[in-house]
This record gives C-alpha cells, structure tokens and sequence, in this order.
C-alpha cells in the first residue's frame, strides 16, 4: 500500500526534464524516501535497485573506477536489467555504504545525462558531510520529512475537505462543522505524527493503539541506530541527549540539565550528529532586525524539535486520551507539542530543493521579557508567529515585536476559527502549514 506525498509530483517533474541531474533524497531514517524512489520506478520501462547494505560485493564495481557506462554494464548483469538513458530508473540505496559511488554521481550527469539516478540511504549525510563538494552543479538535493497534515488528509481521502480548507481566510470563519472535523483530525496527527509506516497503520486499521505500539517500533529502531553514528561516542550518550531534547521542546536548550553526564563539548558533539541523522532541527535566535533573518542569529541560543510529534509525544508519555478528548488550547500543549507542530509545518512548508533554517525571538531584560514562537520571512517582510489561545491581553510579546521591528501583522495560531484581531491575524492550527506553503496567500 503507497501513500501518495506531495513530493510525488516533484519527482515526476524531474524524470520529464530534459536537462535533470542525479537526485540525493535526503532526510531521517524511515521518512520513506525508499517508497518514493519505488513508486516512481513504475512508471519507467526498467527499475533497477542497487542497495549497498545488501550488496556490499557491489562497492568493488565503484573501486575499478567511475566511468558511467561500464559502472552500467557491470549492474545490469548484476541485476538481469537494463539500463538503458530515458528507459531506466538507476536507484542506489544506502549509499553512504559505497562512497566512490556518491562520487560517480557527477559522472553521470556528464557521461549519461539521459539516464535517470537516484540515490538515498539512511545516514546519507555523515557520509557528505565529509565530502561537501561531491557534486556541486552536477547533482540536485530534495529534502525529504515525515508526512505533513496536508498529506496526512489526503491519506484519510479527505480531498474535498483539504479543498475547502485551501479556499478559507482569516477574512470569515470556516464553518463551524469542518473547523470541528479538521480539529479531530489534528489531534489525532498530534499523536500518530507523520512517519509513513506509522500513518499506514493507522489508514488501514484506525486502532490508535497500534499506533502506539508501532511508534515504540520505530523508536528502538531509531536508538539501535546510535550506534552507527560514531564509533567513539557510546549509543548510551546520545540517547542521553536525545531524551533530554525531548523533555526541552518549546525552551531554550540548557546544557544543564538533571543527571547530565557530558560536558558542553561533548554535547554539542552530539546534537550535531541528531542533526545530521535528521532527527532534531534547530531554531535559533535572530534579532529580526532585518532581512534575511539569518544575518543577525545568536548560535548560543537555540530551541531544538524534534524530528515527529508522534515520536516525540510517545517518548514523552503523554496521555493521548487527553490530546485526543480535550478541547482547552492548554490541554493539548502538553510538552509543547503543538508549539513543535507548528514548527514542523514550518519545515515542510518549505521547497524540498533547500534546506530551510528556523528562527525565533527574544527579548531579555529585567524589565521586559518578551519572546515570540517563531519568525518567518515572507519577501520583503518579516511575520512573527504565536502558538496559543489568548485574548489581547496575552499578546503583549507579539505587540511588543510588531511595534519594535514595524511589522505589518503577526500570526497567531491554535484550536481557534480563522479570524483577525487588530494586527493579528488568527489561523487555526491545522491550516498553518498550508497557509505559509501557499505563501500567505489566504491571509
């Protein structure tokens, strides 16, 4: 069973240009860029496959040298395929295991610019974070996340409601009867999260224990992974961080933290190694004084989410019968997630050609503390966002941002109807993602 992603149509707008390059699909472990690459290959005349965890006599091809054309004489043997320019869809699986053939990649695009190549794997990038100039101009990258609630509608065959929701704004309320349906939804994406064989599960059974069950699954698959990260560094340490991001979704990122047994050095060691496996994200502190908002960014303040919401929440032990069954914006945030929710759509809103960076803002002093969820850039503008519920008089941090850095409008979101408070502009939270994906457009 496939579940179609939104990157679907990207990757068919690749296989038709005239003028493609190899792809690198490049994300977390399980976020199923595998089945995207499989399902793509139906629609070519030949597919070959080539994993190189399964095939490690294979690298031995690579090592003899990189020549494209007789690389493919020797797989198509290996594969009884073949693979022929403009017929064959050349898939490298868990490439990080053969790196001479991450540095074929360049080739092809000179030697068979007809010929279709994708390459992925689970810890691609340790693997180009040591060859960062593999393929400049010869190879394209597309990020790949965990489904988003947009996707997650459409595996629900909710076609027709995500059509109302792309037609709604802040101008008027959405009617009451789909702003509930669509608030259902989100509580149970709250729990499920977007990984695929997490939501798979869920479409063809509805049974949310399962859901739970599959999840801590996935977590033992992810920690069993440590251990590939870096041989010096033990799995016990970086499953010591990763709880700890954990428990600090929302704040501010404390090296201090209870029962520690690392120093700062070895911490940030670390969070780089969750951030190359695609576990972790950051959203640092920007000044926003201007544009880009990366200019002005204090590294030394960081928030730092988590790759999934279903992950995170059953890492965390919440009660999913209260995320499911309460209506009070409070109830729902326990541990922040829908603060992490929020930055996730962030995330996949974006172009899966780049790697998008988040920010936030704070201000610190001893007699104004103010501090805004997110920050985001919309051209020439910068748009600070909120996740709550409140009334004007628990806006101040946003008011006080809008006046400060002369914005025209902020956003604020949560189980709230579409609607508009002074400057403010209020989106319910199912629709935020989809609202930035479509650059604001319905605001």
């Amino acid at each position: 069973m496939y579940l179609k992603r939104e990157i679907d149509a990207e990757l068919e707008l690749w296989m038709k240009d005239s003028k493609k390059k190899p792809l690198i699909l490049r994300g977390a472990r399980q976020v199923g860029k595998s089945s995207l690459v499989r399902n793509l290959g139906l629609k070519f005349e030949y597919f070959v496959e080539i994993n190189f965890d399964e095939n490690p006599e294979l690298v031995e091809v690579f090592k003899n040298g990189l020549n494209p054309v007789s690389i493919c004489e020797q797989l198509s043997v290996f594969a009884q395929t073949p693979i022929i320019e403009n017929k064959t869809l050349l898939f490298f699986d868990e490439i990080q295991s053969c790196i001479p053939a991450i540095s074929s990649l360049r080739y092809f695009y000179e030697k068979m610019p007809n010929l279709h190549v994708i390459a992925t794997g689970s810890l691609i990038e340790f693997a180009l974070s040591e060859i960062p100039s593999f393929g400049v101009g010869r190879v394209r990258s597309i990020f790949v996340y965990p489904f988003s609630f947009t996707e997650f509608l459409i595996a629900n065959n909710e076609m027709q409601l995500l059509e109302v929701l792309k037609k709604a704004g802040c101008e008027k309320e959405f009617p009451e009867l789909y702003h509930r349906k669509l608030q259902m939804y989100f509580k149970k994406f709250l729990i499920i999260g977007g990984m695929p064989e997490v939501v798979k599960s869920y479409i063809q059974n509805g049974d949310l224990l399962e859901v739970q069950r599959v999840l801590d699954d996935l977590i033992l698959s992810i920690e069993a992974d440590f251990a590939k990260y870096k041989n010096r560094i033990s799995s016990n340490r970086i499953r010591e961080v990763f709880s700890t991001i954990v428990q600090q979704v929302g704040n501010k990122f404390r090296y201090s933290y209870p029962n520690a047994t690392l120093n700062n050095v070895q911490i940030k060691e670390i969070l780089e190694l969750l951030r190359l496996a695609g576990l972790i994200y950051f959203v640092t502190h920007s000044a926003s004084n201007g544009i880009p908002l990366g200019a002005e960014i204090n590294s030394k303040m960081r928030k730092i989410l988590i790759f999934d919401t279903g992950i995170f929440q059953r890492m965390l032990g919440l009660n999913i019968s209260n995320l499911l069954l309460e209506d009070e914006f409070k109830a729902i945030n326990r541990g922040n997630i829908a603060e992490l929710h929020v930055g996730l759509e962030l995330f996949k809103s974006e172009s899966c050609y780049i790697k998008t960076d988040l920010y936030y803002w704070q201000r610190e002093s001893k007699n104004s503390q103010a501090e805004v969820d997110y920050v985001i850039q919309k051209e020439t503008e910068i748009i600070p966002i909120e996740v709550k519920s409140g009334t004007k008089g628990a806006m101040q941090s946003m008011y006080k941002f809008l006046e400060e850095k002369q914005s025209n409008y902020g956003i604020r979101t949560s189980l709230e109807n579409f609607g508009s408070l002074d400057k403010i502009k209020i989106i319910p939270i199912y629709a935020i993602g989809l609202n930035i994906k479509n650059k604001l457009a319905n605001i």
